[in-house]
């Protein structure tokens, strides 16, 4: 009977109640600051690993979230939450994906996108590949751990309303696993390590998940069995609880909450517009005719009133004092010169 249940309630599928938080506001932020001019060389290297951080994050819950809804899709018989951040006496837990069942299993699962795959030592140190060679990371066997411990803390306060059944508050079970990009490899070591058998990549969750209600042997799951509206109210209020974070990164990075102000530029001095030549004053026509015959009047001889040439005129003018101040022929100034 206890298979025939597990079989009916694992083949149906899941019900999301929560999608992943959307990651492009942060994104678009980050990369703003990348062009603010008061960002150093420094800076710069940080805030683009931030952002490879996010987006890698983001592929790998992707991934994760894709493989269960492929796996188990829409029903009532499973409840899924992505990307839930939930604080609680001061602690803070930011899990991946909750899976949970009408079994009350909770299965806390832990994303990581690691492209060239994550190595594990005999101490449980874990460390993830870039360029082929390893870097230190924080083990997600225990960042699940403390999650996990979290919840239970939370479920244990009383602030998640959990069923009851003849007076008695049935407790979920928490269960913990760490999903890897499926094409990621994993290096495990040799010795015995605990929770190391729950890493595994994320398109094995739905066999990992099967396999391990198939194993379970356990007679108090039938009494723990609660219905599917039970299921999706305990869902939703686990849900609630979710308290997104608005990070300050200008104060990540060092930043002043806005940028410098960009000095004023100059504006360019207008060109000058040419200076218009002086226009020659407008004379009526009889003033033009008057000029005309004074000027006639200058180059005729002044004693026998022969036309005379502008050099002859010219002499006469600079020779004022012998002349007068008056034009002569050059046969009259000879006249006037014997005079």
């Amino acid at each position: 009977m206890l298979a025939f249940v597990a079989y009916a309630i694992r083949n149906v599928q899941t019900m999301i109640i929560k999608e992943a938080d959307d990651k492009k506001p942060a994104i678009r932020e980050l990369q703003a600051l990348l062009s603010r001019p008061d960002c150093k060389a420094d800076a710069k290297k940080r805030i683009e690993q931030e952002i490879r951080n996010i987006q890698a994050g983001a592929r790998g819950e992707e991934e994760a979230a894709y493989e269960m809804k492929v796996h188990w899709g829409e029903s009532k018989n499973w409840m899924a939450i992505h990307d839930l951040r939930i604080e609680h006496g001061g602690l803070v837990a930011q899990i991946d994906h909750l899976l949970i069942n009408r079994f009350l299993e909770i299965w806390v699962c832990e994303s990581k996108h690691f492209s060239e795959g994550i190595g594990i030592n005999e101490h449980g140190e874990f460390a993830a590949f870039f360029g082929g060679k390893p870097y230190g990371v924080p083990s997600p066997i225990e960042q699940n751990a403390k999650h996990i411990l979290i919840l239970r803390k939370l479920f244990d306060s009383g602030a998640v309303k959990l069923p009851t059944r003849l007076g008695f508050t049935i407790k979920p079970d928490l269960k913990s696993l760490v999903l890897v990009s499926k094409g990621a490899r994993i290096s495990r070591p040799k010795a015995k390590i605990d929770g190391m058998d729950a890493i595994i990549k994320n398109d094995q969750v739905f066999k990992y998940i099967d396999k391990a209600i198939d194993q379970s042997n356990n007679p108090l799951m039938m009494a723990k069995i609660i219905g599917q509206d039970t299921l999706e109210a305990l869902a939703r209020d686990i849900a609630r609880l979710h308290k997104p974070i608005a990070f300050d990164w200008t104060a990540k990075f060092g930043l002043p909450k806005e940028p410098p102000a960009m000095p004023a530029a100059k504006p360019e001095p207008a060109p000058e517009a040419p200076k218009a030549e002086a226009a020659a004053p407008t004379l009526e026509p009889a003033q033009l005719a008057e000029q005309e015959q004074k000027t006639k009047q200058k180059l005729v001889c002044h004693s026998c009133g022969t036309s005379v040439g502008y050099n002859v005129a010219k002499f006469c003018w600079f020779n004022k004092p012998k002349f007068g101040g008056n034009v002569y022929c050059m046969d009259c100034q000879k006249t006037v010169s014997a005079a």
